[in-house]
Order: C-alpha cells, then sequence, then structure tokens
C-alpha cells in the first residue's frame, strides 16, 4: 500500500519543511542528519534555508508542490512553529496541500489537537528501536488511537533495520493505517556511528546498508498496507522527480532539461553587444553583470564558427542555490 502522502513524494511533489534540528529523547546511531541540520533551530524548505514565511511559499510554488513533509529533529519540540507553517501552508494552498510529519515522541492528546487543528493531515510514528516487539499496552499504541480520534491518520515510518512483526499487528488490529519502512542507508552524517555498530554498505550501493532487507521483504513487505521504500527509489524517483518539477518551472526558452531534472546552457565572456550584432534572438540568450548565458547548441555553433572564441557549458539543479553539477569547455 502507498499513502497519498508517498505518491505526492513519488510524484516529486512533496515539499520537505525541516522546522528544527534538536531531537532530544534520544540519540539515534543510525539518524542521517548532516552536521549542518543537527541541533540548529533554522528552518529549511528543501535546500532553501527560510528567512521569512515568503521564502516557505516561494519554495512550494518552484516545484508546484501538491504537499509538505515536516521533518526534523523532531517537530514535536518546537510546536509553535510547527503548527504556524502548517497553517501557513494551508491557508495559502487550501486543504488539498497534505501534510505530514516525521516524529520519534507520543506527544500526547494536546499535541494531536493542535496538529490537526492547525492543518496536519498523517502523522508518521518512529518508536524508538529498543522498544520495537514492545509497544503493545504502552503510550505508543495509546498515542494511535489518540491521533485518530483526533482526526489524523496515524501510521508508521521506521527504517529497515529488521524484520519486526509487532507492526503488523498493529495494522491488523487497526491501529495504524500503515507503516513505511525505508531501506536502512548510510550517510554523511551516521556512517562512523554505523560502522562503529558492524554494519557496512551493499557490495554496488552507495548508500544501501548490508543486512535486513531480504527478511524484511519476506516477512513484511508482502503486507497490503506495508511499503518498502528502497534507497534506488528515493534517488531515481523521489528526488529526480522533484528537480524536474523545479526545472519546468523556472526554465528559461534557451535552457534544456535533462532526464535527471538539472539545467543545461552555455555561458560566454563576451560582450552582450557581440550577440547583437551576430543578430542572436533575444530569447536565446541573458546578459548577466559578467558574461552571457546563452542556449549550449547555439554556444557551440557560434564558437565553431569562430563567432566566439571560447565559453563553457554549464549543468545545474534547478535548487534555490543553484549547484553546479558539471562545467565543459568550449573552444
Amino acid at each position: 500500500m502507498i499513502s497519498k502522502g508517498c505518491e505526492q513524494c513519488a510524484k516529486g511533489g512533496k515539499m520537505v519543511l525541516f522546522v528544527y534540528g534538536y531531537c532530544d529523547q534520544r540519540d539515534c546511531f543510525y539518524c542521517p542528519l548532516g552536521e549542518n541540520r543537527k541541533n540548529v533551530t533554522d528552518v529549511y524548505a528543501n535546500e532553501r534555508k527560510v528567512e521569512s514565511d515568503e521564502d516557505v511559499i516561494e519554495e512550494a510554488k518552484r516545484m508546484s508542490a501538491l504537499g509538505t513533509s515536516i521533518t526534523g529533529g523532531e517537530p514535536q519540540e518546537a510546536m509553535a512553529k510547527t503548527t504556524r507553517y502548517l497553517e501557513l501552508l494551508k491557508d495559502e494552498f487550501g486543504e488539498d496541500h497534505h501534510t505530514h510529519l516525521y516524529t520519534g515522541i507520543t506527544g500526547g492528546r494536546e499535541n494531536m489537537r493542535r496538529l490537526s487543528e492547525a492543518g496536519l493531515d498523517e502523522i508518521r510514528f518512529h518508536p524508538p528501536l529498543e522498544l520495537w516487539g514492545d509497544m503493545h499496552g504502552t503510550e505508543w499504541e495509546e498515542i494511535l488511537h489518540i491521533a485518530r480520534e483526533e482526526g489524523l491518520t496515524p501510521a508508521f515510518e521506521i527504517p529497515g533495520i529488521r524484520a519486526e512483526p509487532e507492526f503488523l499487528e498493529f495494522l491488523d488490529e487497526g491501529a495504524a493505517e500503515f507503516c513505511n519502512i525505508n531501506e536502512f542507508e548510510m550517510s554523511d552524517g551516521n556512517y562512523r556511528r554505523m560502522q562503529e555498530k558492524g554494519f557496512e554498505l551493499q557490495e554496488g550501493h552507495m548508500s544501501a546498508v548490508e543486512g535486513s532487507k531480504d527478511a524484511i521483504l519476506e516477512e513484511m513487505a508482502s503486507h497490503e498496507k506495508v511499503y518498502f521504500c528502497t534507497s534506488v527509489f528515493k534517488d531515481a524517483a523521489q528526488h529526480r522527480n522533484r528537480l524536474k518539477r523545479m526545472a519546468k518551472n523556472i526554465r528559461r526558452e534557451f535552457d534544456e532539461v535533462t532526464d535527471d531534472g538539472t539545467l543545461v546552457y552555455g555561458k560566454a565572456f563576451a560582450a552582450p553587444e557581440r550577440f547583437e550584432a551576430l543578430g542572436v534572438p533575444e530569447q536565446f540568450y541573458t546578459v548577466k553583470s559578467d558574461h552571457v548565458e546563452v542556449a549550449w547548441w547555439l554556444l557551440e555553433e557560434m564558437v565553431e564558427d569562430g563567432d566566439l572564441d571560447e565559453g563553457e557549458i554549464v549543468e545545474q539543479y534547478p535548487t534555490v542555490d543553484g549547484t553546479v553539477v558539471e562545467r565543459t569547455p568550449v573552444a
């Protein structure tokens, strides 16, 4: 089963809103947060550091967001901020803008009510690893029912560390709506701690961890309410599709959008007057402070014909920081 939030994510339509980098409950050895996000109070909408509410709205529009996922750190430890952003998004984009939140604490009824009233649709709980298999009769069972009573869709979202049948029991009992299992991964933020625990990368993979995948697929993933999200899918579908949505929205007439969702254009350091003198149509180039950006194929033609001495073909992400992927000299 794939939830509405995951359907939107697969289309690249979920904006990721990082609201709070602290998580005081525990220091999970597998926490993927990098140093720039861990233990900070900064807010990020995708890659954009948020300085104002308008930044959040602009980033959502940049990617034609269908919804937003709220993450951290621990969003429930910054409830005023979390609920304010939920209200902002619902007010701007309407009730159809689907929102879900990741949390590693139960939070209690008051938090569930506040989140629901602010516009949260779906809450995904990640119980501490040490409690897996022993959650019945605890606050973790109770909060599933409380969340539902307060109008939220309760679910689990866990890392694929090991197969755990208790999550299936909660699904069968109707307490949780679904369970997402993310393929266990190493990141820059957790690599050292993961190695200390004896985990290693799968051969031929950049992030997937060797170990539990086969058991999880065999024992859990066949359940109709379980969805196993692979590291390959996250990169190949979710991330790439989000880039494509951005690229489609921000591309200039002469930018080429690649299959990976990057933008390709030419860059020349000739005077703008050179382009005017050659009769280059205005839609094929843009004048910057110290260079001219132009259709990449036109740049190649102009260098080949001797109209320009040199230039470069630039490939970059359509994100707000415009990270350059590759520069190819043309001479």
